[in-house]
């Protein structure tokens, strides 16, 4: 039986100038992000916002470390980590 994970993921903008909206389009975009249920804005400091996102995935092996190194590769990302996982 295949178990699927809820992956809650921070992403980081270099700058408040950067588009939240182009990242989202690109992580929409990105077939390895499975099921996204949902993307927020989250204020950080000084105008600057985080974007959280909540995805349903596939318990793998190493599943996290893919999707925080291609979430980075995105324009305008300073960084993406995991906050936060659980079994469903």
């Amino acid at each position: 039986m295949v178990r699927n994970v809820i992956l809650t993921l921070q992403v980081m903008p270099e700058s408040v100038e950067v588009s939240l909206e182009s990242i989202k389009a690109e992580i929409k975009k990105m077939p390895i992000m499975g099921q996204i249920k949902d993307m927020k804005e989250e204020p950080v400091a000084f105008g600057l916002k985080s974007l959280k996102v909540l995805t349903i995935l596939p318990d793998e092996g190493g599943i996290t470390d893919k999707i925080e190194e291609a979430v980075r590769k995105i324009k305008g990302v300073q960084s993406a980590e995991t906050v936060g996982v659980t079994l469903i």
